[in-house]
């Protein structure tokens, strides 16, 4: 699988020690940065992330700043991109199964490094149980493709 991975200055640590994750897991990763500790504004990195993940460049994004909900907000102003924070092993199951969330937000300040691990192994393995739940995600993308229309 082909993974965008970017953080701000605060989430620099924690997404490196993903990038190492996710190619010892066989993934190919696309880090987009941040490439150091000094402060980068987390909207341009969600971003650049949401915008691969958008154009099928990527196959899914992972994004990390402090507390993983501004990366949310701004991927999700990207169309086609379904982004949210998740703080435990259920959120990482649920968001794939009945979401099919397609970017990762991660916390970098309120999540353990082996917490992390596990969310990314559950999120990167869970499938999309389809079903009823591609229903409800077919009215979310309605919804937005609505919005994009009126221009609102």
């Amino acid at each position: 699988m082909k993974i965008s991975i970017g953080s701000d200055h605060r989430g620099f640590t924690v997404k490196g020690k993903v990038v190492d994750l996710l190619k010892r897991l066989g993934h190919d990763v696309d880090d987009v940065g941040t490439h150091g500790a000094e402060a980068v504004d987390y909207p341009d990195v969600a971003k650049d992330v949401a915008r691969k993940v958008s154009k099928h460049e990527v196959d899914r994004g992972i994004l990390i700043c402090g507390s993983g909900i501004g990366m949310a907000i701004a991927a999700n102003k990207i169309p086609g991109v379904r982004a949210a924070p998740c703080h435990d092993d259920l959120t990482a199951e649920m968001s794939r199964r009945h979401n099919d969330l397609n970017v990762l937000c991660l916390s970098a300040d309120m999540l353990g490094e082996k917490l992390i691990d596990r969310m990314v192994e559950i999120w990167l393995s869970t499938e999309f149980e389809a079903g009823r739940h591609a229903r409800r995600v077919q009215k979310i993308d309605d919804i937005e493709a609505e919005a994009l229309r009126a221009n609102c």
